[in-house]
């Protein structure tokens, strides 16, 4: 997998993670965890059902990040985390990729690389930025949490459809005037 900073799929992939393993009826099925490594450049032979137990776990354990306000919680819940997370940093050029940075040990099995890569590039965006660009989205009923890699790092929201159906309700809501509520 190829990485560059805090931008990388490393913070993306997390947030999909931590969306598929907490949000009441998202997909964390077996398959849609694979679809999930695959779309983020994960590379793996055979996710198993032990492995996918242990990445769902691992999202459950990412969320409290995301629904923190506090910098001195997320970054105690971030250095817990590296504490019980196998990590050997190493550079590698495997695959025609340009040299680049695995956190993971070569040997290490599918979720330790996924729990590895995910946890140093939150901490990369964390140490940053802090606790601007990390939340849980301010969409009503919505519960999905959201990283912003943005350059100007004002989101609010997990997607735009949120957003969108957010300030339409506001909109609507203004235009229609006390009198006609």
């Amino acid at each position: 997998m190829h990485d560059s900073g805090y931008r990388s799929q490393g913070v993306a992939a997390a947030v999909a993670l931590v969306n598929a393993a907490t949000v009441p009826g998202a997909d964390a099925s077996d398959e849609a965890l694979r679809a999930l490594l695959r779309a983020h450049g994960f590379r793996w032979s055979e996710l198993d059902e032990a492995g996918a137990r242990r990445l769902r776990a691992w999202g459950r354990n990412l969320r409290p990040l995301f629904e923190t306000g506090e910098l001195r919680e997320a970054v105690d819940l971030l250095n817990r985390l590296m504490l019980r997370t196998p990590m050997h940093p190493h550079l590698s050029a495997h695959d025609g990729e340009p040299l680049h940075l695995h956190f993971a040990p070569p040997s290490a099995r599918l979720p330790d690389r996924f729990r590895a890569t995910t946890l140093m590039r939150l901490a990369e965006l964390l140490a940053e930025h802090g606790l601007t660009r990390t939340g849980v989205c301010a969409a009503g009923g919505c519960g999905r949490v959201y990283a912003d890699t943005s350059r100007g790092g004002r989101r609010r929201f997990c997607s735009a459809s949120c957003a969108n159906r957010t300030n339409v309700a506001a909109f609507r809501s203004r235009r229609a005037g006390p009198g006609d509520i």
